[in-house]
């Protein structure tokens, strides 16, 4: 067992979160005219709070543009949080830079949506995945070698292609060589921000299967950002719903997918299709009308007041606070029981 396998099994033990995220805020300023004056504000991420345990897989689901990327990303520290706080194992990691902050990277990856894009074209496998060892001065020479081998034979590939180029495989391959680059530095955490997206229907399983069985053999924890609502059942313990910035359910994922509380989660699972044709013409489709508001210009009172099927009069005016209606289970719904 190695030494980041025991660390988690200790964690593991005395039930402590491997993150914390408080408050966190990413706003994003809009500048316009010859002086680029500041005229507005888009609210990316707006006030969010959750923990992920140690070898836990959080879901984080919602439409495009409700903020699930920037929050992968901010608490990546790969943008800087207006507000709120990080915590990554006890350390709050919100202000770091500098040398303490690259102290800090290797315990935090990151596996991309699009693989393509995300490789480095010019750069040979062998020299993509031992770029982070490179960087933090961990291994040399042979040692280095066997470890970019030791990572290739990890996602299923063969240690011969250490010398090709990112081209000369499909996609589903360089999601491989991504996530072998992402485990280099032997993480405890990973945001895998939508990694099958970009992947052909016929090997996203084979994706989704290897990052599961990695996660048990080194102890992982994943924050999984998706909109395939089917993939989310299958890899998360617990799912966050976020809508416009702001997580409006929390709780595990047979509570979400089996008695979902908030309006918004309701209409997105009333959407995803079920097998059997009989219960699919007889069950009930929530259909939302209007389009996402602009984050830069949220409604006043609730986010989802505007399309909610609910919505009365205190919802357009107070906005709804994030409680806890049942053990594990968080909802910010005025009307949430």
């Amino acid at each position: 067992m190695t030494a980041e396998m025991i660390m988690a099994s200790d964690r593991q033990a005395t039930s402590e979160p491997l993150l914390q995220v408080r408050d966190l805020k990413m706003h994003f300023p809009i500048h316009a005219g010859i002086l680029r004056r500041q005229i507005g504000t888009i609210k990316a991420v707006d006030g969010i709070s959750f923990d992920i345990r140690p070898g836990e897989t959080l879901g984080l689901v919602g439409e495009s543009g409700c903020g699930k990327s920037t929050t992968g990303r901010v608490i990546l520290r790969l943008y800087n949080a207006t507000s709120g706080h990080v915590i990554l194992d006890g350390q709050d990691i919100t202000d770091l830079h500098g040398e303490e902050l690259r102290r800090i990277r290797p315990r935090m990856q990151m596996v991309f949506q699009d693989p393509h894009a995300s490789l480095n074209p010019r750069m040979t496998v062998g020299s993509i995945i031992s770029e982070p060892i490179d960087e933090h001065g961990i291994l040399k020479g042979s040692d280095k070698t066997d470890r970019v081998e030791e990572l290739l034979n990890a996602v299923g590939l063969d240690p011969k292609y250490t010398n090709r180029y990112p081209h000369e495989f499909s996609g589903g391959q360089r999601q491989r060589i991504g996530i072998a680059r992402a485990l280099a530095l032997n993480p405890a955490f990973i945001v895998c921000d939508e990694p099958i997206a970009a992947l052909d229907v016929s090997i996203q399983a084979q994706v989704v299967n290897l990052l599961e069985d990695l996660q048990e053999q080194f102890g992982l924890t994943y924050l999984f950002i998706s909109h395939d609502l089917s993939m989310i059942r299958h890899i998360a313990d617990r799912v966050a719903v976020m809508y416009l910035g702001k997580i409006v359910e929390l709780a595990s994922r047979d509570d979400v997918y089996g008695a979902p509380k908030h309006p918004y989660t309701q209409a997105l699972l009333s959407a995803v299709p079920v097998p059997n044709p009989l219960v699919e013409a007889e069950r009930e489709h929530i259909v939302l009308e209007g389009d996402l508001p602009s984050p830069a210009n949220p409604p006043e009172g609730c986010n989802f007041c505007t399309r909610c099927p609910i919505a009365t009069d205190i919802c357009r005016k107070e906005d709804p606070v994030w409680r806890e209606i049942e053990p594990g289970r968080h909802v910010a719904c005025h009307y949430a029981v």
